[in-house]
């Protein structure tokens, strides 16, 4: 029988991460790291789907309202119907009629999309009783390739060459879901890293995280160079020399100011540096990545949709590509982003940190890695030991990877606890 979507509920959701500087960095300091979370109900009182998108605080009732206008779109569609074709399901919600004015495929109203259109494939998941990355793992590459809106992608990727891409690896999936669950899926963790830490506790962590099975760690930098040189020798001499190191500047730097602080921090052998510049300024991310080669350019927490990201790999602007679950629209815009990268022979790195990203950020990594690239080279997914404790399958981690998730859906469901004692009231 189909499953037919009959309501929802949101909830703005807020944890006091501030008060400890967890998250700090030189764009946002004092961050409480927040989800706008929907949870789909269904005529069956066996199957809800659940999704959310994060925000770092002030703002996220701003999701919750978009979420809302939104979910009203699917009341009464049946998710069969929805993920026939699931491209379906994205264009329903990013290409509405309407809605389409306050984005499009942007800001506010691209960020609820995510928590939504992730909503349904939690939900899809739960009812074919499969974890997410499984599930698309068991597609074939044209029920994949059916997933994606391929719409101003085509003078670089039509769906033919997506199909070509992933049928290089259809007939070896299995292999590699084997050796992802014995060995898991490498990370590095930015815990160590957060600019508001005090040496001391960069120390502490970094030798806890390393005794874990840690061997790449982010320091957080762009407030002070002195600062910066200090923070970096202390992390360097704790991690060891064959460890990897990486730096994030949170968009804080101009162009020019960028390439200089760079070059100041690159006797450190960071193996990239994160948002250097603005987000949205291709053109500079491709000069500073010329000027401070071999030392790469990483980026796309905040890339918005799935043609700037084509524009990014086209340029020469990033050699890293950070793609993040919910600030893309959901599953299905991520897996375009996932082709794209294999057409340019970019690495994946997904970027988390926040309340559930590390939870959404396992399924991409381990789809990039058994349907699309193949490969595990120079790709290593972010992670954070922030705030898992109220999810309801929160990631499991051994020698510094990610495990395969076994529960159904994409792990995002909170606990009543935590809405309960974190959810902002009216």
């Amino acid at each position: 029988m189909p499953t037919t979507i009959t309501g929802f509920e949101s909830f703005d959701i807020r944890f006091p991460t501030s008060q400890h500087l967890d998250g700090s960095d030189a764009m946002n300091p004092d961050p409480d790291y927040s989800a706008a979370y929907v949870a789909l109900k269904t005529d069956s009182s066996d199957f809800s789907g659940y999704g959310m998108t994060f925000t770092i605080g002030r703002g996220n009732e701003l999701c919750v309202a978009a979420i809302r206008s939104l979910a009203a779109l699917l009341v009464g569609q049946t998710v069969e119907s929805l993920m026939k074709e699931p491209v379906t399901l994205y264009r329903k919600i990013t290409w509405d009629s309407q809605l389409r004015w306050v984005g499009p495929e942007k800001g506010v109203i691209h960020l609820a999309g995510a928590a939504v259109i992730n909503a349904v494939w939690d939900l899809w998941a739960r009812i074919q009783k499969k974890p997410v990355w499984k599930l698309i793992c068991d597609m074939t590459p044209e029920q994949f390739v059916s997933a994606v809106d391929f719409r101003y992608l085509t003078d670089v990727l039509t769906p033919g060459q997506a199909r070509e891409l992933l049928e290089r690896f259809s007939s070896t999936k299995q292999q590699r879901i084997e050796e992802l669950i014995d060995v898991g899926y490498p990370s590095y963790t930015t815990s160590a890293g957060w600019l508001g830490y005090s040496d001391e506790a960069l120390k502490q962590k970094c030798s806890d995280l390393k005794t874990r099975g840690w061997k790449h760690f982010k320091i957080k930098v762009g407030r002070d160079l002195q600062d910066d040189i200090r923070r970096c020798t202390v992390l360097r001499r704790e991690m060891g020399d064959d460890a990897y190191m990486m730096i994030d500047a949170n968009q804080v730097w101009d162009v020019p100011q960028a390439i200089e602080w760079i070059r100041q921090l690159a006797p450190f052998k960071p193996w990239f540096v994160e948002e250097p510049t603005s987000p949205d300024d291709i053109l500079g991310h491709r000069a500073i990545a010329q000027a401070i080669a071999p030392i790469r350019v990483a980026t796309g927490e905040m890339c918005h949709n799935r043609v700037m990201f084509k524009q990014f790999m086209q340029s020469g602007a990033l050699q890293v590509c950070q793609l993040d679950c919910c600030r893309l629209g959901g599953v299905n815009e991520v897996l375009a982003v996932l082709l794209l990268a294999a057409r340019f022979n970019i690495p994946v790195c997904p970027h988390a940190g926040g309340v559930g990203l590390c939870e959404y950020v396992q399924h991409p990594s381990i789809v990039d890695y058994v349907c699309v690239s193949g490969s595990m080279e120079n790709r290593v997914t972010e992670y954070s030991d922030h705030l898992h404790e109220h999810v309801h399958d929160p990631v499991v981690m051994k020698n510094g990877r990610y495990m395969p998730p076994k529960a159904p859906g994409y792990s995002v469901q909170f606990t009543d606890a935590a809405i309960q004692g974190y959810a902002v009231k009216g």
